[in-house]
Protein backbone atom coordinates (compact mmCIF):
# COMPACT_ATOMS: atom_id res chain seq x y z
CA UNK A 1 0.00 0.00 0.00
CA UNK A 2 1.37 3.61 -1.06
CA UNK A 3 2.20 5.87 2.09
CA UNK A 4 1.43 9.53 2.79
CA UNK A 5 4.17 10.14 5.04
CA UNK A 6 7.79 10.52 3.69
CA UNK A 7 9.73 10.12 6.53
CA UNK A 8 10.69 7.37 8.88
CA UNK A 9 9.06 6.66 12.44
CA UNK A 10 12.55 7.43 14.04
CA UNK A 11 13.06 11.16 12.01
CA UNK A 12 9.71 12.22 13.07
CA UNK A 13 10.38 10.86 16.83
CA UNK A 14 13.77 12.80 16.35
CA UNK A 15 11.62 15.95 15.10
CA UNK A 16 8.53 15.70 17.44
CA UNK A 17 11.26 16.06 20.16
CA UNK A 18 11.75 19.65 19.35
CA UNK A 19 8.00 19.69 19.54
CA UNK A 20 7.56 18.27 22.91
CA UNK A 21 9.27 21.07 24.78
CA UNK A 22 6.85 23.68 23.69
CA UNK A 23 3.53 21.03 23.97
CA UNK A 24 4.93 20.36 27.46
CA UNK A 25 5.36 24.11 28.54
CA UNK A 26 1.58 24.59 27.13
CA UNK A 27 0.15 21.86 29.06
CA UNK A 28 1.60 22.99 32.01
CA UNK A 29 0.64 26.47 31.68
CA UNK A 30 -3.09 25.47 30.96
CA UNK A 31 -3.41 23.47 33.81
CA UNK A 32 -1.65 26.15 36.70
CA UNK A 33 -4.15 28.48 34.95
CA UNK A 34 -1.18 30.85 34.13
CA UNK A 35 -2.18 30.26 30.75
CA UNK A 36 -4.87 32.29 29.10
CA UNK A 37 -6.48 29.38 27.30
CA UNK A 38 -9.64 29.95 25.23
CA UNK A 39 -11.00 27.44 27.29
CA UNK A 40 -12.23 28.97 30.72
CA UNK A 41 -11.67 26.15 32.95
CA UNK A 42 -10.11 25.61 36.09
CA UNK A 43 -7.49 23.15 34.88
CA UNK A 44 -8.23 21.21 38.57
CA UNK A 45 -10.56 18.18 39.22
CA UNK A 46 -12.35 16.79 42.08
CA UNK A 47 -10.58 14.60 44.25
CA UNK A 48 -13.25 13.88 46.90
CA UNK A 49 -13.56 15.49 50.25
CA UNK A 50 -11.85 16.09 54.26
CA UNK A 51 -12.46 17.27 57.36
CA UNK A 52 -11.78 21.27 57.72
CA UNK A 53 -9.05 22.77 59.44
CA UNK A 54 -8.04 25.72 60.60
CA UNK A 55 -6.86 28.50 57.77
CA UNK A 56 -8.62 26.52 55.18
CA UNK A 57 -10.83 28.46 52.33
CA UNK A 58 -14.48 28.61 53.69
CA UNK A 59 -15.85 28.80 50.28
CA UNK A 60 -14.37 25.14 49.67
CA UNK A 61 -17.24 23.85 52.18
CA UNK A 62 -19.28 20.89 51.29
CA UNK A 63 -22.27 21.57 53.26
CA UNK A 64 -24.01 18.72 52.22
CA UNK A 65 -21.46 16.35 53.45
CA UNK A 66 -21.05 18.74 56.59
CA UNK A 67 -25.06 18.41 57.10
CA UNK A 68 -24.87 14.63 56.88
CA UNK A 69 -21.94 14.43 59.17
CA UNK A 70 -22.50 17.19 61.31
CA UNK A 71 -18.83 18.87 61.58
CA UNK A 72 -17.61 20.52 58.41
CA UNK A 73 -15.87 19.24 55.24
CA UNK A 74 -14.21 20.65 52.41
CA UNK A 75 -14.09 19.59 48.61
CA UNK A 76 -9.85 18.37 47.73
CA UNK A 77 -9.41 19.02 44.22
CA UNK A 78 -6.13 17.25 42.20
CA UNK A 79 -4.10 18.93 39.89
CA UNK A 80 -5.40 18.10 35.86
CA UNK A 81 -2.35 15.69 35.20
CA UNK A 82 -3.01 14.83 31.12
CA UNK A 83 -3.98 17.34 28.60
CA UNK A 84 -6.49 15.22 26.06
CA UNK A 85 -4.98 16.16 22.71
CA UNK A 86 -7.84 15.34 19.26
CA UNK A 87 -6.78 15.69 15.49
CA UNK A 88 -9.69 16.29 13.01
CA UNK A 89 -8.29 15.66 9.84
CA UNK A 90 -9.77 16.35 6.40
CA UNK A 91 -9.03 13.11 3.98
CA UNK A 92 -11.64 14.82 0.89
CA UNK A 93 -10.61 15.06 -2.46
CA UNK A 94 -10.06 18.83 -2.70
CA UNK A 95 -7.16 18.00 0.46
CA UNK A 96 -5.47 15.31 -2.48
CA UNK A 97 -4.91 18.81 -4.61
CA UNK A 98 -1.30 20.79 -4.56
CA UNK A 99 0.98 23.26 -6.17
CA UNK A 100 4.04 21.89 -4.39
CA UNK A 101 5.62 18.69 -3.96
CA UNK A 102 3.42 17.74 -1.03
CA UNK A 103 -0.30 18.26 -1.49
CA UNK A 104 -2.64 19.49 1.31
CA UNK A 105 -3.55 16.05 2.91
CA UNK A 106 0.24 15.12 3.37
CA UNK A 107 1.25 18.36 5.10
CA UNK A 108 -2.20 17.84 7.07
CA UNK A 109 -1.17 13.92 8.26
CA UNK A 110 3.26 14.73 8.70
CA UNK A 111 1.93 17.77 11.12
CA UNK A 112 -0.65 15.71 12.88
CA UNK A 113 1.96 12.92 13.19
CA UNK A 114 3.89 15.03 15.07
CA UNK A 115 1.59 16.26 17.02
CA UNK A 116 0.78 12.41 18.22
CA UNK A 117 3.91 11.82 18.91
CA UNK A 118 4.54 14.95 21.46
CA UNK A 119 1.73 13.48 22.73
CA UNK A 120 3.17 10.50 23.21
CA UNK A 121 6.13 11.89 24.92
CA UNK A 122 4.01 13.97 27.02
CA UNK A 123 2.44 11.36 28.36
CA UNK A 124 -0.89 13.10 27.02
CA UNK A 125 -3.74 11.09 25.65
CA UNK A 126 -4.80 11.37 22.22
CA UNK A 127 -7.13 10.52 19.59
CA UNK A 128 -8.77 11.28 16.71
CA UNK A 129 -10.80 11.51 13.47
CA UNK A 130 -10.58 11.12 9.86
CA UNK A 131 -13.20 11.63 7.17
CA UNK A 132 -13.88 12.73 3.61
CA UNK A 133 -17.70 12.53 2.61
CA UNK A 134 -18.16 10.71 5.43
CA UNK A 135 -16.58 9.70 8.94
CA UNK A 136 -13.77 6.98 8.04
CA UNK A 137 -12.07 6.66 11.39
CA UNK A 138 -13.06 7.59 14.93
CA UNK A 139 -11.14 6.79 18.25
CA UNK A 140 -11.53 8.96 21.42
CA UNK A 141 -8.11 10.16 23.31
CA UNK A 142 -5.77 7.58 24.81
CA UNK A 143 -2.73 6.85 25.67
CA UNK A 144 0.42 4.48 25.27
CA UNK A 145 2.46 3.48 22.07
CA UNK A 146 -0.20 1.15 20.95
CA UNK A 147 -2.67 3.94 20.83
CA UNK A 148 0.28 6.40 19.31
CA UNK A 149 1.41 3.29 16.25
CA UNK A 150 -2.69 3.14 15.65
CA UNK A 151 -3.07 6.62 14.51
CA UNK A 152 0.70 6.88 12.67
CA UNK A 153 -0.50 3.55 10.50
CA UNK A 154 -4.15 5.61 10.17
CA UNK A 155 -2.18 8.73 9.22
CA UNK A 156 0.20 6.97 6.78
CA UNK A 157 -2.70 5.14 4.57
CA UNK A 158 -3.44 6.80 1.65
CA UNK A 159 -7.26 6.25 1.58
CA UNK A 160 -8.99 3.81 -0.37
CA UNK A 161 -12.75 4.27 -1.84
CA UNK A 162 -13.27 7.75 -0.79
CA UNK A 163 -16.48 9.11 -0.31
CA UNK A 164 -17.11 12.13 -2.32
CA UNK A 165 -18.26 15.35 -0.32
CA UNK A 166 -16.79 16.38 3.13
CA UNK A 167 -18.16 15.24 6.44
CA UNK A 168 -16.48 18.02 7.95
CA UNK A 169 -19.50 19.68 10.22
CA UNK A 170 -20.21 15.80 11.33
CA UNK A 171 -16.96 15.47 12.34
CA UNK A 172 -17.11 18.55 14.47
CA UNK A 173 -20.19 17.35 16.00
CA UNK A 174 -19.03 13.92 16.85
CA UNK A 175 -15.72 15.12 18.68
CA UNK A 176 -18.49 17.52 21.03
CA UNK A 177 -19.79 14.12 21.91
CA UNK A 178 -16.99 12.60 22.27
CA UNK A 179 -14.63 14.60 24.05
CA UNK A 180 -15.10 13.43 27.69
CA UNK A 181 -13.16 16.54 29.19
CA UNK A 182 -11.58 19.79 27.84
CA UNK A 183 -8.43 18.73 25.04
CA UNK A 184 -6.85 20.39 22.69
CA UNK A 185 -8.07 19.77 19.55
CA UNK A 186 -6.51 20.27 16.40
CA UNK A 187 -9.10 20.93 12.72
CA UNK A 188 -6.85 20.28 9.73
CA UNK A 189 -8.44 20.93 6.69
CA UNK A 190 -9.11 23.27 3.63
CA UNK A 191 -12.39 24.63 5.21
CA UNK A 192 -13.73 24.27 1.39
CA UNK A 193 -17.70 23.41 1.96
CA UNK A 194 -20.54 24.85 4.07
CA UNK A 195 -22.01 24.59 7.10
CA UNK A 196 -18.87 23.98 9.48
CA UNK A 197 -19.35 27.40 11.64
CA UNK A 198 -21.72 26.47 14.21
CA UNK A 199 -20.25 23.03 14.95
CA UNK A 200 -16.58 24.50 15.58
CA UNK A 201 -18.15 27.41 17.74
CA UNK A 202 -20.05 24.35 19.79
CA UNK A 203 -16.62 22.11 19.88
CA UNK A 204 -14.66 25.51 20.75
CA UNK A 205 -16.68 26.30 23.49
CA UNK A 206 -16.03 23.10 25.24
CA UNK A 207 -11.96 22.81 24.46
CA UNK A 208 -9.49 24.52 23.21
CA UNK A 209 -9.68 24.61 19.63
CA UNK A 210 -7.07 25.29 16.98
CA UNK A 211 -8.45 25.07 13.26
CA UNK A 212 -5.85 24.20 11.07
CA UNK A 213 -6.58 26.10 7.34
CA UNK A 214 -4.57 23.85 5.19
CA UNK A 215 -3.52 26.48 1.62
CA UNK A 216 -1.45 25.99 -1.14
CA UNK A 217 0.54 29.03 -3.17
CA UNK A 218 -2.00 28.81 -6.12
CA UNK A 219 -4.79 29.72 -3.67
CA UNK A 220 -4.20 33.56 -4.20
CA UNK A 221 -1.94 33.16 -7.32
CA UNK A 222 -3.19 31.30 -10.30
CA UNK A 223 -0.41 30.55 -12.91
CA UNK A 224 -0.79 31.57 -16.38
CA UNK A 225 -0.49 28.52 -18.46
CA UNK A 226 -3.23 29.03 -21.05
CA UNK A 227 -6.73 27.94 -21.05
CA UNK A 228 -6.99 25.06 -18.48
CA UNK A 229 -9.66 22.61 -17.68
CA UNK A 230 -10.39 23.62 -14.08
CA UNK A 231 -12.85 20.78 -11.91
CA UNK A 232 -14.29 21.20 -8.40
CA UNK A 233 -12.95 17.91 -6.97
CA UNK A 234 -16.18 17.53 -4.70
CA UNK A 235 -19.23 18.57 -6.98
CA UNK A 236 -17.39 17.41 -9.99
CA UNK A 237 -18.48 20.39 -12.11
CA UNK A 238 -15.58 21.48 -15.01
CA UNK A 239 -15.41 24.41 -16.51
CA UNK A 240 -12.42 26.00 -19.36
CA UNK A 241 -11.04 29.37 -18.03
CA UNK A 242 -8.01 31.31 -19.63
CA UNK A 243 -5.59 31.69 -16.92
CA UNK A 244 -3.70 34.44 -19.07
CA UNK A 245 -7.05 36.59 -18.10
CA UNK A 246 -5.46 39.65 -15.58
CA UNK A 247 -9.59 39.54 -14.40
CA UNK A 248 -9.39 36.50 -13.61
CA UNK A 249 -6.31 36.35 -11.91
CA UNK A 250 -7.61 39.33 -9.40
CA UNK A 251 -11.13 37.28 -9.07
CA UNK A 252 -9.26 34.34 -8.06
CA UNK A 253 -7.02 35.91 -5.68
CA UNK A 254 -9.64 38.39 -4.19
CA UNK A 255 -12.25 35.40 -3.80
CA UNK A 256 -9.62 33.99 -2.35
CA UNK A 257 -8.81 36.49 0.69
CA UNK A 258 -12.20 37.07 1.04
CA UNK A 259 -13.02 33.41 1.91
CA UNK A 260 -9.45 33.44 3.99
CA UNK A 261 -10.78 36.55 6.04
CA UNK A 262 -14.26 35.76 6.99
CA UNK A 263 -12.93 32.18 8.25
CA UNK A 264 -9.95 33.82 10.57
CA UNK A 265 -12.91 36.44 11.54
CA UNK A 266 -15.48 33.71 12.55
CA UNK A 267 -12.53 31.49 14.04
CA UNK A 268 -11.47 34.75 16.50
CA UNK A 269 -14.87 35.70 17.12
CA UNK A 270 -15.91 31.92 18.20
CA UNK A 271 -13.10 31.22 20.81
CA UNK A 272 -11.04 29.11 18.23
CA UNK A 273 -7.42 29.96 17.25
CA UNK A 274 -7.25 30.20 13.20
CA UNK A 275 -3.47 28.97 11.76
CA UNK A 276 -2.68 28.61 8.36
CA UNK A 277 -0.27 26.04 6.98
CA UNK A 278 0.32 26.06 3.73
CA UNK A 279 1.73 23.16 1.46
CA UNK A 280 5.21 25.51 0.78
CA UNK A 281 5.24 25.00 4.71
CA UNK A 282 7.80 22.81 6.90
CA UNK A 283 4.71 21.50 9.26
CA UNK A 284 6.98 21.09 12.25
CA UNK A 285 8.28 24.95 12.04
CA UNK A 286 5.07 26.29 11.97
CA UNK A 287 4.16 24.36 15.10
CA UNK A 288 6.74 25.37 17.06
CA UNK A 289 6.31 29.17 16.03
CA UNK A 290 2.63 28.77 17.09
CA UNK A 291 3.37 27.32 20.34
CA UNK A 292 6.06 29.96 20.97
CA UNK A 293 3.46 32.55 20.30
CA UNK A 294 1.41 31.29 23.13
CA UNK A 295 4.25 31.42 24.95
CA UNK A 296 5.15 34.71 24.10
CA UNK A 297 1.50 35.85 25.20
CA UNK A 298 1.90 34.67 28.84
CA UNK A 299 4.58 36.64 29.50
Amino acid sequence: MKKLLQESRESLVRRASLLRLSAVSLAENMRSGSFRSLYRGHGIEFNGVREYLPGDDVRSIDWNVTARNDKPYIKTFEEEKELPVFLIIDQSFSMGTSSQKKNRLQQACEAGALLVLASEQNSSPVGMVLFDGKISFSCEPRGGQLQTMLLLSRLDEIPQNAVSGTALPQALRGASKLLRKRSLVFVFSDFRCTEWEQPLALLASQNDVVAVRITDPMDSSLPDVGTVNFSDSESGIHAFLPTSSENLKNEWRDDNNFKREMWKNYCLTHACRPLVMSTEDEPLTVLLRFFSKKERRKQ
